[in-house]
């Protein structure tokens, strides 16, 4: 971590040098690192709610035109896939049918198809370069650094994480971390 000393004038005469680190100061490797310790504490919550809700709430919703369960599950893997490859030039492997992801509601292949997803970003993102971390691309029309994208990712996870627990609690299902 870099500092930078701060000088402090505590008389006319007397000089204080502190060094205070500088805030931001992060390396590309270290924002990888901490959005990988994110990603797995979401990752973990959201596949093990999937596992815990029976298969015969799959298709359940909460009202008319809004996603079903497997499909907010499917959501997540899809856009997992989604953000490395449009942004990232990481390509979805050549058997997984991005389209059609959103339609699987069989709670085994969910579950699957879920965690090859999560899989997918640990893979490519772990190994990933402070360049490539760092370095320019786009996103939603935008130029972003490549953290950026990482950042959407996480922030699109946690917001069906979020949708889930509530469908969960609303049949209810108690989320496996939680204790109430």
């Amino acid at each position: 971590m870099r500092h930078v000393p701060v000088l402090a004038f505590l008389t006319g005469t007397l000089c204080v040098s502190i060094a205070f680190p500088l805030a931001g100061q992060i390396t590309p490797s270290e924002y990888r690192d901490e959005f990988l310790r994110h990603f797995e504490q979401s990752s973990r919550k959201v596949i093990s709610l999937a596992e815990a809700v029976p298969q015969d709430l799959y298709a359940w919703s909460p009202g008319e035109g809004v996603m079903p369960v497997s499909q907010v599950f499917m959501h997540i893997a899809r856009y997992n896939y989604m953000y490395l490859e449009t942004s990232l030039g990481i390509p979805a492997p050549n058997d997984l049918d991005q389209d059609a992801l959103e339609s699987i509601s069989d709670k085994t292949r969910v579950r699957t198809l879920l965690q090859r997803s999560v899989d997918h970003v640990r893979e490519h993102v772990g190994p990933m370069t402070d360049e490539e971390v760092a370095g320019s691309t786009v996103l939603y029309g935008r130029n972003v650094a490549g953290w950026a994208v990482l950042f959407q990712l996480l922030a699109h996870m946690n917001e069906h994480v979020g949708q889930s627990v509530s469908y969960a609690r609303m049949n209810g299902i108690v989320p496996p971390w939680s204790t109430d």
